[in-house]
């Protein structure tokens, strides 16, 4: 069906197409409800489908279906109205229960409903009309999204039973919460269900735009208060009665609906729910009354107020209508109506007018009556009568009347009943403080008159001058003596209350002291409106000024007289008495730097509060901060990266000034402190060099590097300098070779230019705390012993480098020597026999060196009889290590030439040989070759290391007469040769050749080559005969002679 649909939608699309220019036909439009929908878990949902631009007249057909997310090109059919088994199974039983169907609206509109929705309904639903009009043209399905969540609405009210009484309020909380990642809205509304269960008010709710909305019967309550709903938190809704009615008795519950909005903005209440319901008994009031008057007291004096209450007490008094009546010895005083509006009688109209009484409802049940003044006809007795009128079932009003019991009110005749104290801020002041008097009226009556004062000074001897007065409207006149100190400020007078005076004399003077007396008379207003003084009292206060210059001083403090440079150290210089704006103090800190003898100003607190710094010591402001206390009695001055330029004698001293009312300052007095020492001291040295001792041995010409390692430092900020020494052996004092400074500048010493060291001494800074030296192309004079000496620096607070502390390494003796003698010349001596007219070779062969650069000069010396009957060596040819002739360690009897007998040859680098061509008897003889070793000194200068001598080789030159016999016995050598050593090698041969048969023969049996010919032969040894009689044959097997 699924592929029938889509064939269905292809060929109305393609006649879409074909048809949109030549027809006029209406095209079929289907529309669905817009989406994406999301509703709750178990809820019913609607989805409304509708088509338009069919042939008029046929009625419609729908068919419902819808796709999983996970397959969204997989149809499942749900509901058709065309078919009864159009679902599948997935809704087949759901449909057969009539959990969803749908239901027509019209001919072309029909709602899909889904009475209980599932989780797995989440999806794409689709809603297709069939064709009926013979032709396709238009859009014939349209699909919305459907999203199905949890529902996670709670609503939880504690249910209960509640008993209570008619007026009595009640409140109820509702916890309403969801859990719902989609923004949605909450309602609540609270209901009443009747106690036989047959009615249900909606008492109040606050919808989902909050907004609050009373039930009907509920409205004129909320409009005045008694019902309300406040939402008290986040998931909170209180329902408060205040008064509560018969009428309100039964079940109270809350019902909470979660609302989501679609998006044809229109709100869909996805879930509801209702809570636990609580159980309101409302028991109905009792009708009776009673009444009470009170008043604080019984006796007044005239001119007091007087209050009087009336307290109704009944239930329901808001709703109940009454009157009440005040009456003073049988007169009636004044009417108050259900409508609290009085109503007086006679004399006391005048006085209310008057504003001396005062008849009111203060509540619904408390009524009130006030004489503001008493006067003494206003003695006897009160009462006050209550009246309530009430509406019988029958439309016939009734009045109930009440009285109170009799209030006999005594007025007394008024009289002074004041007492007054006066209180000071302090009885003993300094001069410059203020002070301040306070003076307090108490009267036995309730209220007192109106009171005036007044203020007197007397000094010691009695004179007493007034100050000021208060008159009894409250106008301050200052005293003839003290009027301009007023006029200034100096002396002030106020009324901080009816009852309380104040006396302010600031920047008190040492003339101030004495005796303050307050004067307060009381008055009363008659009835003709005059005033009457009906009493008069006093009270003194004592104080005594002291004078600021007799306890003044100063005394300068330091916690750290002592400090190390870049460390911070604090002055204090503190002035007592504390200070007084009226009474300034300029401090000015003087310093005396070390080696000095005179003291000058570093910076000055003048007393208008500015900062002035010495001309000397401007520079300390980079460094020094100044501040004082709120008090103004601690001066400090503070020096932070202090420095040797601070190190010195601090002092502080002081003015005090006086200042006039008028503002002119005069100089009282002066004081010095003590001496503070200061010291500032370079930091302690952390400094330590590594002081192993160390022995280094070294081959000429190679490189020498010495390490001086800083195992501790002062500071990650310490810089270096290093000074390297070289002791030569056997001298006393160790002389400077190099220096290295700080700043990273080089300085040779005496010791390189002795040495000639510049041109190969290297100084290197591996890392911060490692420093090296090295000596290239090491001399035998550079043995001796070395030391670095290690200077750290730092920079001070004035950026300028100071050398904290030096430490000496340890020692390291090196020792530069020659190169190992590793010279060998071939020693072995050999014997050569030629002919007159012949060539012989000597070879001269150094199979071993002491260095790779070494170069050789060699000899050749035949050994001679001379006439002393001595054999002397005699030289024959000689070439030096620079490859010239002649140029040995001899000088050759025969001259070097074109015509010289002599050949030399240099096969290899370690072999020599010279060649003597036409040999002559008297070229017989033992020769030898001497070879000396010459080395390149690191000065670029050729030195002789070493020599040698090789072996002799013996020659015999055969004249052209002589036999090989006599050649043969003339020489020992060659005599055994020929006649000894051979029958012993050939003794040794024929014993291996029978050995070697005997074995062949045994594993050769049974085993035979091609041809039958054995596997194994012996081939004769090759025998190797030495050139020279002096060496015996030697007998050798090469490989192949046995195969």
């Amino acid at each position: 069906m699924g592929t029938i649909k889509s064939m269905g939608i292809i060929v109305a699309l393609l006649a879409c197409v074909l048809l949109a220019g030549t027809s006029s036909s209406l095209k079929r439009l289907v529309t669905v409800q817009s989406g994406p929908l999301y509703r709750t878990e178990g809820s019913h949902i609607t989805i409304w489908c509708n088509v338009t631009g069919y042939k008029e007249g046929v009625v419609q057909d729908f068919e419902w279906s819808m796709y999983l997310p996970s397959t969204p090109n997989r149809e499942i059919r749900i509901i058709s109205t065309m078919q009864s088994d159009y679902a599948y199974a997935m809704y087949a039983q759901r449909v057969k229960n009539q959990e969803i169907y749908i239901e027509r609206l019209s001919g072309d509109s029909v709602l899909l409903h889904i009475t209980k929705l599932e989780l797995k309904d989440l999806g794409q639903f689709e809603c297709y009309t069939p064709n009926t009009d013979g032709q396709y043209l238009g859009v014939y399905s349209a699909r919305t999204n459907l999203t199905v969540i949890p529902d996670t609405l709670s609503v939880v009210s504690t249910a209960q039973t509640l008993n209570k009484v008619e007026g009595d309020p009640i409140q109820l909380t509702c916890e309403v919460s969801k859990q719902t990642l989609q923004h949605s809205h909450i309602s609540v509304s609270w209901f009443l269900r009747s106690p036989d269960q047959t009615s249900t008010q909606d008492l109040i709710n606050l919808s989902r735009d909050f907004v609050l909305r009373p039930g009907g019967p509920y409205k004129q309550r909320f409009s005045s208060g008694d019902l309300r709903l406040d939402k008290t938190s986040s998931t909170a809704y209180k329902l408060t009665i205040y008064k509560l009615q018969p009428a309100d008795q039964g079940e109270i519950y809350c019902e909470a609906a979660e609302w989501i909005q679609d998006p044809d903005r229109t709100w869909f209440a996805m879930t509801r729910k209702q809570s636990e319901k609580t159980t309101v008994d409302v028991q109905p009031t009792d009708k009776d009354f009673s009444i009470q008057l009170n008043t604080e007291r019984r006796g007044y004096t005239a001119g007091e107020a007087l209050e009087l209450r009336c307290n109704i007490d009944a239930q329901n008094v808001p709703e109940r209508f009454f009157s009440v009546s005040w009456v003073f010895s049988s007169t009636p005083v004044a009417v108050i109506g259900p409508n609290a509006v009085p109503v007086l009688s006679g004399d006391y109209i005048k006085r209310e007018a008057a504003g001396q009484m005062i008849v009111r409802k203060e509540s619904d049940s408390v009524y009130l009556l006030k004489i503001q003044r008493l006067r003494q006809e206003d003695s006897g007795k009160f009462i006050c009568r209550v009246t309530e009128r009430e509406k019988t079932t029958t439309g016939e009003f009734i009045d109930k009347n009440k009285r109170s019991r009799n209030v006999q009110i005594s007025v007394q005749s008024l009289k002074s009943n004041i007492t007054v104290s006066v209180s000071s801020n302090s009885t003993s002041v300094i001069e410059g403080d203020g002070i301040h008097f306070t003076c307090s009226v108490r009267s036995a009556a309730d209220k007192a008159g109106s009171l005036s004062f007044s203020w007197q000074w007397t000094d010691g001897e009695g004179t007493s001058l007034e100050i000021a007065t208060v008159d009894l409207d409250g106008t301050v006149r200052p005293g003839p003596s003290y009027r301009e100190r007023s006029s200034y400020g100096e002396i002030r007078v106020e009324r901080v209350r009816a009852d309380t005076f104040t006396l302010s004399v600031y920047n008190s003077l040492p003339k101030d002291e004495g005796q303050y007396k307050c004067n307060v008379a009381e008055w009363i207003q008659g009835t003709d409106y005059s005033w009457n003084k009906i009493g008069e009292k006093s009270a003194v206060k004592l104080v005594t000024v002291t004078a600021v210059e007799s306890v003044f001083s100063i005394a300068a403090s330091s916690r750290t007289p002592s400090v190390t440079y870049n460390d911070s150290f604090d002055l204090q210089c503190i002035v007592k008495p504390r200070y007084n704006p009226r009474v300034p103090v300029s401090v000015t800190w003087r310093f005396q730097p070390t080696n000095t003898t005179e003291f000058r100003d570093l910076v000055t607190f003048t007393r208008d509060g500015t900062l002035q710094w010495g001309e000397q010591f401007s520079s300390f402001g980079t460094r020094t901060t100044i501040d004082k206390s709120t008090s103004n009695s601690n001066f400090r001055l503070s020096v932070s990266r202090a420095s040797r330029q601070e190190s010195g004698t601090y002092q502080c001293t002081a003015e005090l000034w006086r200042k006039n009312y008028d503002d002119t300052s005069t100089k009282v007095t002066n004081r010095t402190s003590n001496l503070l020492g200061i010291s500032v001291l370079k930091p302690v040295s952390k400094l330590q060099v590594n002081k192993s001792d160390q022995n280094l041995v070294f081959m000429e010409d190679s490189r020498v590097r010495l390490n001086c390692s800083i195992t501790a430092q002062t500071s990650p900020d310490s810089q270096y300098t290093v000074l390297w020494y070289a002791k030569k052996t056997g001298e006393p004092d160790a002389e400077l070779l190099l220096k290295i400074n700080h700043n990273s500048a080089f300085e040779y010493g005496t010791y390189a230019e002795e040495e000639r060291l510049k041109s190969r001494v290297q100084s290197e800074r591996l890392s911060p705390q490692l420093f090296s030296l090295t000596l290239h192309q090491a001399e035998l004079s550079d043995t001796g012993t070395y030391y670095c000496l290690v200077q750290e620096w730092l920079l001070d607070p004035n950026n300028i480098w100071y050398q904290l502390a030096e430490e000496s390494s340890g020692f390291t003796d090196v020792l530069v020597k020659l190169p190992e003698i590793r010279l060998q010349v071939e020693e072995s001596d050999s014997n050569m026999t030629i002919e007159e007219q012949e060539s012989f070779r000597l070879g001269c062969s150094i199979p071993s060196q002491s260095s790779k650069d070494s170069r050789f000069s060699v000899s050749w010396y035949v050994l001679r009889v001379k006439d002393s009957g001595r054999e002397e060596p005699e030289c024959i040819f000689s070439i030096g290590h620079d490859a010239v002739f002649g140029n040995g360690n001899c000088s050759p009897s025969e001259a070097a030439g074109p015509s010289s007998r002599l050949q030399f040859e240099r096969p290899t680098s370690e072999l020599y040989s010279l060649t003597i061509q036409k040999a002559s008897q008297s070229d017989a003889g033992n020769y030898y070759c001497h070879v000396e070793e010459w080395l390149l000194n690191p000065r670029n200068a050729w030195y002789r290391l070493t020599t040698n001598n090789s072996g002799v080789t013996v020659v015999n030159v055969l004249g052209q007469g002589s036999s090989l016999q006599s050649v043969i016995c003339s020489n020992d050598s060659l005599f055994y040769f020929v006649f000894f050593y051979p029958f012993p090698i050939f003794g040794i041969l024929l014993i291996t050749i029978l050995l070697v048969r005997y074995k062949a023969r045994n594993s050769s049996k049974n085993s035979e080559g091609k041809n039958g010919a054995p596997l194994l032969w012996i081939k004769e040894p090759h025998i190797n005969y030495s050139p020279t009689c002096l060496d015996p044959p030697a007998l050798s097997l090469h490989p192949g002679s046995v195969e």
